[in-house]
């Protein structure tokens, strides 16, 4: 069931939302070469303690009974890790890198959840396109993200967005729901067909993410049980937001 957020919760929603991006913040300003993801990771913890949250990622469970729960505060996913890339000691950023941080925090009882991809010194022309056909895609997906819509329309909007560029949609992984839990009804796919799907209401708050792959669209997980990489090896880039559905347009609440 899609939950209606009253006035109160999303006051709570925004307050959430707005902690999350602060904490985004201060991970770009750490962001460079030499850094290890497990640095970022310990920063972005700090910070959240701080400001008063929770990380909503760290322990959460694995969809399978061998796999332990997520072990970091921060999902830290380079190159052509897609999401849920595990911070490490021994994973140290460089030059050149693109590095995708997808963080999701719990504050007063409610989720906050935003993803970048950052450019790390002196980045290529095509992974520069890359991350940024990437953010545009959430842009011309949420241009349908408006009251008496489809849920379909905005998914058809990012993929045929990315296609259109000559990129490559992520669709084993979607965007959802958020509020009271991280993830919450409705799953939101980052492809589909206009007119189809839920219609939006005034009150819901969605987390919606494209996930685009330079290359080929497949994509492999790896022994972790955690990290999903592009399957050709290609790189690939994360942007998410939390948005608020209105009576008029969209509001973006990590922003």
């Amino acid at each position: 069931m899609v939950t209606i957020k009253s006035d109160r919760e999303i006051k709570l929603m925004r307050e959430a939302c707005k902690t999350a991006l602060e904490v985004q913040r201060e991970i770009e300003k750490n962001i460079k070469p030499g850094i290890s993801t497990k640095q970022l990771d310990e920063i972005a913890e700090r910070t959240i303690s701080k400001l008063g949250a929770i990380p909503a990622q760290k322990n959460y469970p694995s969809i399978y009974n061998d796999v332990p729960a997520f072990p970091a505060t921060i999902c830290v996913s380079v190159n052509d890790e897609v999401i849920h890339g595990i911070p490490s000691k021994k994973q140290i950023i460089k030059d050149g890198d693109i590095v995708s941080i997808d963080l999701v925090i719990c504050k007063n009882g409610f989720h906050g959840d935003c993803a970048r991809t950052y450019l790390v010194g002196n980045v290529d022309e095509k992974a520069k396109e890359l991350v940024e056909i990437t953010k545009q895609a959430f842009f011309e997906g949420i241009k349908f993200a408006k009251k008496g819509n489809r849920l379909g329309d905005v998914s058809y909007a990012i993929g045929s967005f990315i296609e259109k560029k000559g990129f490559s949609v992520v669709k084993e992984f979607q965007g959802h729901g958020i509020g009271r839990q991280m993830h919450e009804e409705p799953g939101i796919p980052n492809h589909g067909k206009p007119n189809k799907g839920i219609k939006l209401l005034p009150g819901m708050t969605l987390a919606i993410e494209p996930m685009v792959i330079q290359g080929s669209p497949g994509v492999v997980e790896l022994d972790d049980g955690w990290t999903i990489v592009t399957e050709d090896g290609s790189l690939s880039a994360h942007y998410e937001n939390t948005i608020l559905i209105t009576e008029n347009q969209p509001e973006i609440l990590t922003i």
